[in-house]
């Protein structure tokens, strides 16, 4: 068999003519742990193609025999059309997808050995909610005090951490529902294998229950990947890493490409830790760093070095480039957000006139999602056509969902989330007395609502139009379910719309917004004709992110900085650098310094989108959550190297800040303390949580009435009594 070191002595193929030194290096080291440290736009995609058609084009492994795991869709499909384009012909059997998908594919083959069976569905946030939200009122808890999105978080950051319900036990889970949280946690799992259901975390952790409890199975896919790819491995949680392991553990040829800069998503569980012990984990572990940056002017790459620089957990690497230092970044200090917001759309129709830049060339960049409404206004103001990256999207549209849901169960009648959404729409006359009775018959019996309805009518404890409704549409989908067979599944689809009345309930309607739901519908319909059956197309369905839907049309892109990675513009507006929304007041409160960290890595992601041109700006005076606050300039605006920027002005409020004492600089401003005994039950800085409010930090106390800073709703004075 060929080795690494042989390469050198044949002929290559033109595909590894252009590749840098350092390139070449990462796509030749075939043999082993390797660690590709691949900064900001210094051609990682390209990498891991190369290497891909490496190991095909010296038959070194088949197909069927290399693993390639991406975080989106959108990297999976450039990967393996860029590879098909160095090969020259097209691949068949490569297991290239997400981690989602590919885990997904595995426990479909496997589903029973975790008690489920191969047609499960898998569901998104919203049933998560809805299904959290019962299990807290059938136990009897205050869903006020003890929110279902927090169970949520709470279940999934378990999931990411590897944690089945049996292993929580440990932590310190009295402060949810009065510690009854693991016992909340293993009925949500018994509830959703009852449902033939999965939620995004599980496909990794049954994975992972698969690969540990059927060594047969393990052993399968150790022989079959003999090769293993990974882009984003700092972007990892703890169950993805565990699953890596147990994959790799065998054959040992695992390459994690990967950028400890540029790990941003610590909030939804990613482990920067993965990345940094990397050589650690894997013996004997090869390192080869990519610093040589394609995207990028000079001035704005060491602006991004200099803030990273700052940083003490990382591993070390400068980026460069042999282009020139181009235009310095522009910094602009402005009266409030609505001046920035005008400066930034009248700047960017400058560049289209006079640079004649496409609108899509250019991006706004920000912290938080609540700073785009002031752009929405002014690019509305100047007549520029934008798109909000993280608005509503297709799939979570009320009628979308109600589609999808009428799909789920007819591919999966046990599916009770599904069940419950469509069972009275359009209206059948069925009361949410009825359907509650239904919920807590299903749940006693442990069987699904489907199920539960049938049994209830058979035995005569729902009668009248609300069981003559529920038998009628249950029948349809057994016919609706026999008809796939002998039709396509596009036009069952439709039918099912059709004769359920779904769709003729929203053409009723006759307003602007139905005709809009109705031409969504069809666009669904339409695009079913993509897939080969029901099931492909809804694991499609679960496993699409916002990213992958990104149309390639003429407008300015607006989003937050942790939806920009992995994307690259001509022109970046980096917006709201002060402190307290950037870096986030939220993220150093909770995280401290390893917050701060992150934060700095979301700083180094936003400016390397740039590729000619970078604005940053900051505020003296911005509008938080309905009123008006005093604004700092950011810390990271003080590391930015000065030969790299210009100050497109200067005013008192900036120059005061800058010569500051840096400790003061960064100091929280105390608000007056009115009133804090020793015995009070709440304290100054305390966090509480609202009913109404969620969560936030009491700032003054007068009586009985807390001055509260929320999370997501700014200042409010409420009732003590309120607060837990």
């Amino acid at each position: 068999m060929m080795t690494a070191s042989n390469f050198s002595n044949t002929d290559h193929s033109s595909y590894l003519e252009g590749l840098n030194p350092e390139q070449r290096e990462a796509v030749e080291n075939l043999d082993g742990p390797l660690l590709i440290l691949a900064g900001a736009g210094t051609g990682k995609t390209k990498v891991l193609t190369t290497r891909i058609a490496h190991l095909l084009f010296n038959k070194r492994a088949f197909p069927s025999q290399i693993l390639a795991v991406t975080f989106t869709n959108k990297a999976s499909r450039e990967m393996k059309s860029r590879m098909e384009s160095l090969l020259g012909y097209e691949v068949d059997g490569l297991m290239l997808g997400t981690f989602h998908s590919i885990a997904a594919k595995v426990l479909r083959r496997h589903a029973e050995l975790v008690g489920l069976t191969s047609s499960f569905t898998i569901i998104d946030y919203d049933d998560q909610l809805r299904l959290a939200k019962q299990i807290l009122n059938d136990y009897n808890v205050d869903d006020k005090k003890n929110p279902p999105k927090v169970l949520v978080y709470l279940i999934n950051h378990f999931k990411d951490k590897a944690l089945a319900p049996d292993k929580v036990e440990s932590y310190d889970n009295s402060y949810f529902a009065d510690g009854k949280l693991p016992s909340l946690y293993a009925e949500y799992q018994r509830r959703l294998k009852l449902l033939n259901s999965a939620d995004f975390g599980d496909l990794t952790l049954y994975n992972i229950e698969i690969f540990n409890t059927h060594l047969d199975v393990l052993e399968y896919y150790q022989n079959r990947f003999k090769y293993i790819l990974v882009d984003e491995y700092q972007d990892t949680n703890v169950a993805q890493y565990l699953w890596l392991r147990l994959l790799a553990q065998k054959q040992r040829n695992i390459c994690c490409v990967g950028d400890d800069d540029q790990s941003i998503y610590g909030w939804r569980g990613a482990e920067v830790t993965n990345i940094l012990r990397f050589d650690k984990d894997f013996e004997g572990a090869k390192i080869v760093r990519l610093e040589r940056n394609y995207r990028s002017k000079g001035h704005i790459l060491n602006a991004a070095s200099h803030i990273i620089s700052n940083n003490k957990n990382r591993h070390d690497k400068t980026l460069w480039t042999e282009d020139d230092d181009g235009q310095k970044i522009k910094l602009n200090s402005l009266y409030d957000d609505r001046e920035e917001a005008r400066f930034i759309a009248e700047e960017i129709e400058s560049l289209r006139r006079l640079r004649k830049l496409r609108y899509s060339d250019m991006a706004i960049l920000v912290r938080a999602g609540y700073q785009t409404r002031s752009f929405e206004e002014s690019l509305n103001a100047y007549r520029i056509p934008y798109h909000i990256i993280g608005g509503i999207k297709f799939y979570e549209r009320m009628e979308i969902r109600d589609v999808i849901a009428y799909i789920r169960l007819l591919v999966n009648r046990g599916d009770s989330l599904a069940f419950e959404r469509i069972i009275n729409t359009p209206k059948r006359g069925i009361g949410g007395t009825t359907i509650q009775k239904i919920r807590m018959f299903a749940n006693e019996e442990q069987i699904s609502m489907a199920a539960a309805a049938q049994k209830l009518i058979s035995m005569r404890q729902i009668k009248g139009k609300g069981a003559d409704s529920i038998m009628a549409l249950l029948n349809n989908f057994d016919k609706w379910d026999k008809l796939l067979s002998e039709t396509t599944h596009y036009d069952v689809t439709d039918m099912m719309l059709a004769e359920s009345g779904y769709i003729q309930m929203w053409k009723d309607e006759k307003t602007e917004e139905s005709r809009d739901r109705v031409d969504n519908i069809y666009e669904l319909l339409r695009s079913l004709e993509e897939f080969p059956d029901l099931k492909t197309y809804l694991e499609h369905v679960s496993l699409i992110n916002d990213i992958d839907n990104m149309q390639d049309d003429d407008r300015v892109n607006v989003m937050t900085m942790h939806a920009a990675k992995g994307l690259e513009f001509e022109t970046v507006f980096l917006a709201g650098w002060e402190e307290g929304v950037f870096p986030s007041q939220k993220a150093l409160d909770e995280n401290g310094k390893s917050g701060l960290e992150e934060e700095r890595r979301l700083a180094y992601v936003a400016i390397t989108r740039a590729k000619n041109n970078l604005y940053i700006s900051f505020t003296s005076t911005r509008r938080m959550y309905g009123s008006f606050q005093a604004s700092t300039p950011s810390r990271f605006i003080d590391e930015l190297p000065k030969e790299s920027y210009e100050l497109l002005n200067a005013p008192s409020s900036y120059t005061r800040y800058k010569n500051l004492n840096s400790q003061q600089h960064y100091q929280k401003p105390k608000s007056p303390v009115i009133s804090n005994k020793p015995d009070a039950k709440f304290k100054v800085s305390q966090k509480v949580t609202h009913p109404k409010f969620g969560s936030g930090r009491i700032i003054n106390i007068a009586g009985d009435i807390a001055e509260v800073v929320f999370a997501e709703s700014g200042i409010k004075k409420v009732m003590i009594d309120y607060l837990n």
